[in-house]
């Protein structure tokens, strides 16, 4: 053992010094400025990154001392070796990191340096350092260009989600008003801080249906929502030259970067072509506006006023505004205002509300044209349910409840009336659907099974069967249910019920005594369910008390989501129970009140009371 060091350590010596061209080959691999240094502060080797940052040769750089060689203050003066952490690293075997340390080029010139030093060893003993370092100003550009480009793409992906979430949310309602108050909360405060939105209804005019602000503040004002005239001089504003048809809008945009020399006047020549476009669409405008004042094309003066003082009130200093819809059928007008002056919209804002504009309009579209669907359903419906017989001592109550706002209208319905031999029917029926063509298969079933039941004196089950029988060769319904009764007995009493079900929740009989009790025998298949005309219907008889009371409904009585049917029938039960002793007016408008909120089916209701002994 020499000068205190094995025969290990000796070897590995000998590797070091041997081998210097592999520590070359490994600076050599990496992009990275790499110097290698041994335990006496000379530079070993150096990769092609350190030649280039430095400015300097590999040459002139090996075997010279890193610290004499390189490190410098900021005035380019000498460090005295004691300050030099690197050294200090180098003498302990540690690792080191450091940023803002000047180190030499070749030119003369200096490079302030972030650098990072890891020890070597070689069978455990220390054999130098690895010291790796960069330009601070370049690394501080690519952080800068890093970070930049993270915002953008976490900017991105939140326009991306908001359009996707604005999507889902309102494909879930058929109701404009729902819709647009849905709009506002996902609009507000994630990408604006006011929003409003414009409608055209009826002949033209412009109604400002919503606007929605920051919590706290009023976004109900009278003097900005409701209908606005359309008479005024006044230079269109935002929301009326969207409506005309225009371009989405945006005012108070963030300065756009200057135009490189090269691109000036290509840019001028599509400004000037802007100019002349936009000049030949307000003339074309304003010729529209004389030929079609009674249309739709004057939204000017009044709007322009409530959209002003609007904007006004809210302090804006950014606005965007958008057509609802595809510009040949524009619905509305989305505008959307910033009051920061540091956080204007830009043209990334213009196409993502563009976007969401387009998706609004189709939603405002839809809504519309199935408002005016259930509207005609419903009235069909209503004006398919004739009136009530009061058939001598026997009373009769009916309601029809449609669906709520946002649900489609079904095919349910009621009838009643006197049949040839004095027996009373009593029908409860839904058709399978919920739309115009359920209402519709509904007419047919109601107009054919009056007329089976009055054609011949037989029990419900065989009219029922006849009506399954023609109902695939002469309707349009596929399937439905429905209950048919017939109140049998002298005109004084006693009476009977007779009845058949296809498939219809089972009616319930209310007794004075206080039973409640629901008629479950009786029970066929749906209509449209048969599978051949060998079966018949079943037919169930129930003797009627003086002073009963007999329930038929449909569904959407004892259906509400989220529970049960058990759970609605008992609920039905307890609560006509509870009326029995009430009008029948009452009991009926009473019943229906008591319905848990979340139903989303229309209800038919149909009532019988026996005369009291």
């Amino acid at each position: 053992m020499a000068n205190g060091v094995g025969p290990g350590a000796e070897g590995a010596e000998r590797r070091w010094a041997a081998e210097p061209e592999f520590w070359q080959r490994i600076a050599e691999q990496l992009d990275t400025a790499l110097t290698v240094i041994d335990t006496a502060g000379r530079i070993v080797a150096v990769n092609r990154a350190t030649e280039l940052l430095l400015a300097r040769p590999a040459a002139t750089m090996l075997g010279a001392d890193v610290h004499e060689l390189l490190h410098r203050g900021p005035d380019g003066g000498r460090i005295p070796r004691d300050q030099c952490l690197l050294l200090q690293a180098l003498a302990r075997g540690t690792a080191a990191r450091g940023e803002g340390d000047c180190y030499l080029r070749g030119d003369g010139g200096l490079t302030a340096v972030s650098w990072s030093a890891s020890p070597l060893t070689d069978d455990g003993l220390p054999r130098g350092i690895a010291l790796l370092f960069s330009d601070i100003a370049a690394d501080r550009g690519a952080r800068r260009e890093r970070a930049a480009y993270t915002s953008a793409l976490e900017d991105l992906t939140e326009r991306l989600t908001l359009v996707a979430e604005i999507t889902d949310v309102l494909g879930q309602t058929l109701e404009t008003d729902e819709a647009l108050a849905r709009l506002g909360r996902l609009l507000v405060p994630r990408l604006a801080d006011w929003a409003a939105v414009d409608l055209l209804v009826g002949s033209g005019q412009v109604h400002r249906v919503a606007v929605t602000g920051p919590a706290g503040r009023d976004a109900s004002r009278e003097d900005w929502r409701g209908p606005v005239p359309r008479t005024g001089n006044a230079a269109l504003t935002q929301p009326a030259r969207v409506l005309n048809g225009g371009e989405p809008m945006l005012q108070g945009q963030k300065p756009e970067p200057e135009p490189a020399p090269e691109q000036e006047q290509e840019q001028e020549e599509q400004e000037q072509e802007q100019e002349q476009e936009r000049k030949e669409t307000e003339k074309a405008g304003q010729g529209q506006e004389e030929v079609r004042e009674g249309g739709c094309a004057r939204r000017d003066s009044p709007l322009t006023a409530v959209h002003d003082d609007f904007l006004r009130s809210v302090g804006a200093t950014s606005v965007l505004t958008v057509p609802l819809g595809a510009q040949r059928q524009v619905t509305g007008a989305l505008t959307l205002v910033r009051t920061n002056p540091a956080h204007p919209f830009d043209a990334a804002d213009l196409e993502v509300v563009g976007d969401i504009g387009r998706r609004v309009g189709l939603v405002i579209d839809n809504a519309r044209r199935f408002g005016r669907q259930r509207a005609v359903a419903e009235a069909m419906q209503r004006n398919l349910l004739a009136p009530l017989p009061q058939p001598g001592p026997l009373r009769l109550a009916a309601r029809y409840q449609p669906a709520p706002a946002g649900s489609q209208v079904g095919g349910d319905w009621y009838d009643a009336f006197e049949l040839k031999d004095g027996a009373v029917a009593l029908v409860i029926g839904d058709v399978v659907g919920h739309d115009l063509t359920a209402a519709a298969g509904m007419a047919q079933l109601h107009g054919i099974l009056r007329s089976l039941a009055w054609d011949r004196a037989e029990p419900p089950g065989a009219v029922v069967d006849r009506l399954d029988d023609a109902m695939q060769a002469v309707t349009t319904v596929s399937m439905a249910t429905l209950v048919l009764a017939r109140v049998e007995g002298p005109r004084t009493g006693p009476w009977a019920l007779r009845w058949t079900s296809a498939g219809h929740p089972p009616p319930l009989l209310l007794t004075p005594d206080g039973g409640a009790r629901y008629l479950e025998a009786g029970q066929g298949l749906l209509l449209g369910a048969r599978l051949g005309a060998g079966g018949r219907r079943p037919d169930a008889t129930e003797p009627l008390p003086p002073g009963s009371t007999l329930l038929l409904y449909t569904d959407g009585l004892v259906e509400v989501p989220g529970s049960d049917l058990d759970t609605g029938l008992g609920r039905l039960r307890r609560n006509a129970l509870a009326l029995v002793h009430e009008p029948l007016d009452t009991l009926c408008d009473e019943v229906l009140a008591r319905m848990p909120a979340g139903s989303t089916d229309d209800i038919a209701l149909l009532a019988l009371r026996l005369p009291a002994p």
